[in-house]
């Protein structure tokens, strides 16, 4: 009854789709699915996804986790078993890794690495992953099911746009006017290809996504990166500690030498100067609680003011809904994180996204030319 299922494609689930074309799960494999109570119903599903494929599947449940919670021992105890597949299901986030934290792995290229978790996937690359923090049934229904090629494409397109682009100049009708340096910095993908080791991204996936140049550092032989100028204003959804919600009133931050100096709007601005601010406090508290490396705390405190990320949407059936696992991936918009980086010069304890509707985004090169990827939210590549 399952092979017949499987040769009729358009009667897969959402899940079946997520598990054999997304990440290719394969008879024999090892895979971890960690989860909370709400939402058992996606779990269950990937669950009984992955063992229709012949996998070794272990289902976990544990609490709701806050930005600041750490995961269950159990939870990183399974991680540390070093799987083929890890999806964490989760209804905000998984949970930091304190040990992790505490004493960062190390890899021989001199990359640090605060989790299990991202150490097995980007350090060691032995593991496939997938991470769908906030996940609803009806985003996996809408969002999954998508033409992936199509969306492989575009991403292609983007990085090869993103060659030899030294900065990047953003601006939008709410008033965002963002100069980004990212000489050298690679851009990544959600392109919903995790099938190899060391792959994994969002389902919904759909966008690409790189760090700016974090000022105050060195980079390559140049002199000290001035990181990113000028305003970003949050009119579409906002990240804070304890979930995601829509922008009723727009959040404008000021952003001076890579970092948010101020930060003013509505409730919702007051909400992300709190989570911003009770960052900068648990580090320096973290620290002397031997929670993270001796004298990284100032360094962990002055990057939950960092622009850690400037991301693109590409997921057509995307929209904005107040969870920003889906509205990071929505057409017509542009999103920027406050705090880490994916490049790993920039440990926080919080990766806060916030969207921007209907941004231009231009490319400008070494050579003073420059290229348009989006005008007033529209694709210019296709």
């Amino acid at each position: 009854m399952f092979i017949d299922k499987l040769k009729n494609k358009k009667n897969r689930t959402a899940a079946e789709v997520v598990v054999q074309d997304v990440v290719s799960v394969k008879k024999g494999e090892r895979v971890l699915i960690i989860a909370n109570p709400a939402t058992c119903e996606i779990a269950q599903d990937l669950y009984q996804a992955a063992q229709n494929c012949g996998a070794l599947t272990t289902l976990i449940y544990q609490p709701e986790k806050t930005s600041f919670d750490n995961a269950n021992p159990e939870v990183i105890g399974a991680i540390k078993s070093e799987p083929d597949v890890c999806f964490s299901i989760s209804k905000i986030k998984l949970g930091k890794d304190p040990e992790a934290v505490a004493n960062p792995y190390k890899t021989d290229d001199g990359n640090t690495y605060t989790s299990t978790f991202d150490y097995l996937l980007d350090g060691k690359k032995t593991m496939r992953a997938v991470w769908t923090p906030g996940i609803t049934v009806d985003m996996l229904n809408r969002t999954a099911n998508i033409d992936y090629k199509e969306l492989q494409t575009r991403c292609k397109k983007m990085k090869e746009l993103f060659k030899g682009a030294e900065t990047v100049h953003v601006t939008a009708p709410a008033g965002t006017d963002l100069v980004i340096p990212v000489k050298t910095r690679k851009l990544f993908f959600d392109d919903g290809d995790f099938s190899t080791p060391g792959s994994g991204g969002n389902i919904p996936a759909g966008e690409v996504y790189i760090s700016p140049l974090v000022g105050g550092l060195k980079y390559e032989g140049d002199s000290l990166s001035s990181g990113c100028e000028g305003t970003i204003v949050y009119d579409g959804s906002m990240t804070f500690a304890d979930g995601d919600a829509i922008i009723e009133t727009p959040i404008v931050c000021k952003v001076i030498e890579g970092y948010v100096k101020e930060i003013t709007g509505g409730e919702e601005a007051k909400r992300l100067l709190k989570t911003i601010t009770e960052a900068e406090q648990r580090s320096l508290v973290y620290e002397k609680e031997k929670k993270i490396p001796e004298n990284m705390g100032e360094v962990y405190k002055k990057n939950a003011r960092n622009i850690g990320e400037l991301g693109i949407g590409l997921n057509p059936a995307a929209r904005i809904t107040g969870n920003m696992l889906e509205d990071e991936k929505a057409f017509h918009t542009c999103h920027f994180a406050i705090g880490a980086n994916y490049d790993n010069d920039a440990p926080s304890l919080i990766h806060l996204d916030g969207v921007v509707k209907n941004p231009t985004i231009t490319l400008i090169y070494a050579d003073g030319s420059s290229k348009n990827i989006l005008e007033n939210g529209i694709l210019t590549i296709d």
